[in-house]
């Protein structure tokens, strides 16, 4: 049976919906087919306790903003994903006035993000505050404080039975954001499905993929009825989080040949008592260990899961060697060859803290992650958190400048010469940065389109400050900003 499509989307999760529902908005006329092999869209990593909520605007996140050589505060990665968060919250509240998304409070909801430190640390936090909010007007509205009684009117769990002569500070944003981006993905799937030449197919596996003449031809397995069908499409997007990459290299395009693929599990510790949960309302994100991976940067969070608040602290990793938390322990052996198995060695030689503390982190009972609880709750009790594993995720494997296979931890969108194929890999910031991610596909992928004053014009009312100057934003600042917050229902501080 052979099926044909304009655009086909691999993954049924936050990037190819939101890609999904940018497309609808530019060419209502295409015919887009979403592929997804579970029995629902978001259930790997936008599924709600699969992720951190967290929407990443740099407002609290230290590993955005390390420190040079020289000692100063590096902030250019802080800016650029304060910029790219912005983008998503303008589509998502284009999304909400024009009824493709419903009430805000559904899927997004304001949670302070404050980033806290203790001891030694305190200069370094210090510093951060300083250097962004007299180099950057975006973060203008941050307040620091080492005052241990405004940090407890911020977040009382903090103080609870902490040594009162422990140095400690903290920063706190008002305009933090808490996301359930399954939520998003199940409101863009309903909405999007109602439209003329708009399909999603669960239970469906895209197995191969292969080019032929100026179209691809997908072999999709049905995994209940067991039948098999080709698909022809002009434009594959692989958006299957780690299940992108095994496609990447059946596609055969050289833009994906030499990278490799590393998976990282990850666990939270899931608070129970309801008194606990009650009292925190925060985002709070420490600053990773000496010698640790940019991954393993602590956060207790308040998460809004259905209505309810909830309580999570963690990330604790582990590993397996599955791409997907519903995949096949043959992912990551399967994933070798000859063109990465270099790149991929020698980044296994270079990152042995890596090993060392992924193995730590699987032999660590309940009782030793809950000291690294108590650095940010001192009083908390072991019997009042119960563990959770959260999602899979699989960072990048790829040649650096000088050739030597190195490990990333951000996202890169692979695409081939002719734009008919764009792969989305890596983790981090992910799914916040959605929006800017495909832009950058479109950009990449629909170049000609995106040249035209209609896509232009459509763009520029969907997401008012895309491809606008840093220096524009911040002159349009309180304008733009405050609409957006206004129609998602967030607070808004002026500058």
């Amino acid at each position: 049976m052979s099926e044909d499509s304009e655009v086909v989307l691999v993954g049924g999760g936050i990037m190819s919906l939101t890609l999904a529902a940018m497309l609808k908005e530019l060419k209502p006329s295409a015919h887009i087919s979403v592929y997804e092999m579970l029995d629902d869209v978001a259930l790997e990593s936008s599924m709600v306790w699969n992720n951190a909520g967290t929407g990443h605007q740099a407002l609290c996140e230290l590993n955005y903003t390390p420190k040079k050589e020289d000692g100063s505060i590096d902030i250019s990665k802080a800016v650029r994903i304060n910029q790219q968060y912005e983008l998503s919250k303008e589509f998502w509240a284009y999304c909400v006035e024009s009824g493709i998304l419903k009430e805000p409070q559904t899927f997004l909801n304001p949670v302070p993000h404050l980033s806290f430190v203790v001891d030694h640390i305190v200069p370094y936090l210090k510093q951060r505050y300083e250097t962004l909010t007299s180099n950057c007007p975006l973060f203008k509205n941050m307040i620091y404080s080492e005052d241990k009684e405004q940090i407890k009117q911020w977040a009382p769990l903090l103080l609870e039975g902490r040594d009162e002569n422990q140095p400690i500070a903290a920063t706190y944003m008002q305009e933090g954001t808490d996301v359930d981006f399954g939520e998003i993905v199940r409101q863009f799937k309903e909405k999007l499905s109602q439209k003329d030449n708009f399909n999603v197919y669960v239970n469906h596996k895209v197995q191969n993929l292969i080019k032929q003449g100026n179209a691809w031809l997908l072999d999709v397995l049905d995994t209940k009825s067991g039948e098999k069908k080709q698909i022809k499409a002009k434009f594959v997007f692989l958006g299957a989080g780690g299940g992108s990459f095994p496609l990447l290299q059946k596609s055969g395009i050289p833009e994906g040949r030499g990278y490799g693929g590393f998976p990282v599990g990850g666990l939270w510790l899931v608070c129970k008592n309801r008194d606990v949960i009650d009292k925190h309302n925060a985002k709070i994100y420490g600053k990773a260990s000496i010698g640790d991976p940019p991954m393993s940067v602590p956060h207790l969070d308040t998460r809004i899961i259905k209505g309810k608040k909830e309580l999570l602290f963690g990330p604790y990793a582990g590993f397996n060697t599955k791409f997907l938390k519903h995949g096949s322990l043959l992912d990551f052996p399967m994933s070798v060859r000859l063109s990465n198995f270099l790149p991929m060695f020698q980044a296994g030689i270079d990152n042995v803290p890596l090993t060392i503390y992924l193995i730590k982190q699987i032999l660590m009972s309940n009782k030793q992650r809950m000291r690294k609880l108590h650095v940010f709750f001192p009083d908390a009790k072991l019997e009042d958190w119960e563990a959770l594993f959260a999602g899979q995720r699989v960072q990048i494997i790829k040649k650096d400048s000088k050739g030597r296979g190195s490990l990333q931890f951000g996202t890169e969108v692979i695409t081939s010469s002719d734009g008919s194929l764009a792969a989305l890999l890596g983790a981090s910031p992910g799914a916040s940065t959605a929006v800017d991610i495909m832009l950058q596909v479109l950009e990449r992928c629909f170049s000609e389109e995106m040249k035209s004053s209609a896509w232009k014009d459509k763009l520029a009312e969907m997401i008012p400050s895309y491809k606008r100057p840093l220096e524009e934003k911040i002159t349009h600042f309180n304008e733009w900003r405050s609409r957006t917050a206004q129609i998602l229902k967030m607070p808004f501080c002026a500058i």
